[in-house]
């Protein structure tokens, strides 16, 4: 059986989740069948593996045109493929266009919904139209949708009402836990001044209204004065929303120390070193279909608090490998809490209880590990992907 996977991220263009996914799950798939790989971005040397870009023509055009002119480039050499697999709206439209073309099964992958992240209006502009109409026609004509969890599902059931339930499966996102593990590293702690002495707090996440960073920010002002906070956050969706992030900081850092920001993309040895180091992990997401991060936090032993929103709450076992924060919210797709107030203060509370009792987060993060290893393994993702693509090609 051959597959194409079709994806915008892919090693070393790698700035969020579904890249981790689609890396992850290609070494996994590859030890069985035979998976090539098309993604946007420069050239790789990896076997089986090919680049495109934007046509020329397109230069200066809306991102969401770029897109597109990039998927145009990859559908004709989908041919002889027995199924094409993409990956976010950004690859969706050339799974679509090659399963037309083809012949062939189109199986998407939700790693997120248009709908539900209408912020993404202030990056797209009138692009974000685009991309909604693109990812519809995706939906409602995919052979069959992959669910990263049981909550994106109903999402996209609710989302796309026309989409056959029977298409839509559940299968969750992965960790490897050979590669993510504990890492001690005092001296790279002591460069970028976190105290492995200190409670602390860390948040890992690209600064987007769906990962909550100004919640989390307005909640460490709560915070007890020996909780260290440990930001690795960049690639800002728009001016805006990273001048907010910068200005919260700053009023951080003129009541308390031990808030450290971290803009650069870290190499996996490093965000382990801070993961292992941590007292408690937190994802103050206001949208997440699973949030791959809560397992590579888990695997690297930190006790995990989150939202308990999306496909959060199937990851964090509450009170177990760490704390599920309470939220009612808005039912018009953004996620934004009714009560901001009081989410930001139920925030502070959860991780104020996990920081100020390292005994207790030791446990939270020993359970968190061993979930991680048990239940979310590429290998079991992957056979279950793998029949998936069988019932479809039989």
């Amino acid at each position: 059986m051959r597959v194409d996977m079709i994806t915008k991220e892919y090693p070393p263009e790698i700035y969020g989740g579904a890249g981790v996914h689609v890396a992850e799950l290609v070494a996994a798939l590859r030890e069985s069948i035979d998976v090539r790989v098309r993604a946007f971005g420069a050239e790789r040397a990896e076997p089986e593996t090919w680049s495109y870009r934007a046509p020329t023509e397109l230069d200066g055009a809306n991102a969401a045109l770029q897109t597109l002119g990039t998927d145009l480039l990859m559908v004709g050499d989908v041919a002889g493929a027995d199924l094409v697999h993409s990956h976010t709206w950004y690859a969706n439209f050339a799974g679509h266009l090659a399963s037309q073309l083809h012949g062939i099964p189109h199986v998407l992958t939700a790693h997120s919904l248009e709908p539900l992240r209408p912020w993404k209006a202030e990056q797209l502009g009138g692009g974000y139209a685009v991309s909604s109409g693109i990812e519809k026609l995706a939906y409602e004509n995919a052979a069959a949708i992959i669910a990263v969890s049981a909550g994106m599902r109903d999402d996209i059931l609710r989302s796309y009402p026309q989409v056959d339930p029977a298409r839509v499966r559940v299968i969750h996102n992965g960790i490897d836990v050979e590669r993510w593990h504990p890492v001690e590293n005092a001296a790279f702690l002591q460069s970028i001044g976190m105290d492995p002495d200190r409670p602390s707090v860390v948040f890992v996440g690209r600064i987007t209204r769906q990962k909550g960073l100004p919640y989390l920010l307005r909640a460490a002002q709560q915070l007890p004065p020996e909780v260290q906070l440990v930001l690795c956050a960049g690639a800002p969706d728009t001016p805006e929303i990273m001048a907010e992030v910068q200005e919260l900081v700053r009023l951080l850092q003129q009541t308390r120390d031990g808030v450290i920001w971290i803009e650069r993309m870290l190499p996996r040895e490093e965000l382990s070193a801070i993961l292992t180091a941590a007292t408690t992990f937190v994802c103050p997401s206001v949208y997440e279909p699973l949030g791959i991060v809560n397992l590579e936090a888990m695997a690297c032993g930190a006790a995990v608090v989150g939202t308990a929103t999306g496909g959060i709450p199937e990851v964090v076992d509450d009170g177990v490998t760490g704390r599920l924060v309470p939220i009612e919210q808005v039912q018009d797709g953004t996620g934004t809490p009714v009560h901001p107030d009081q989410f930001v203060a139920d925030l502070a509370a959860g991780l104020t209880e996990v920081a100020m009792d390292p005994a207790r987060a030791m446990e939270y993060g020993a359970a968190g590990r061993e979930r991680a290893r048990q239940e979310f393994s590429w290998g079991a993702i992957a056979d279950t992907t793998r029949s998936l693509y069988a019932e479809l090609t039989d």
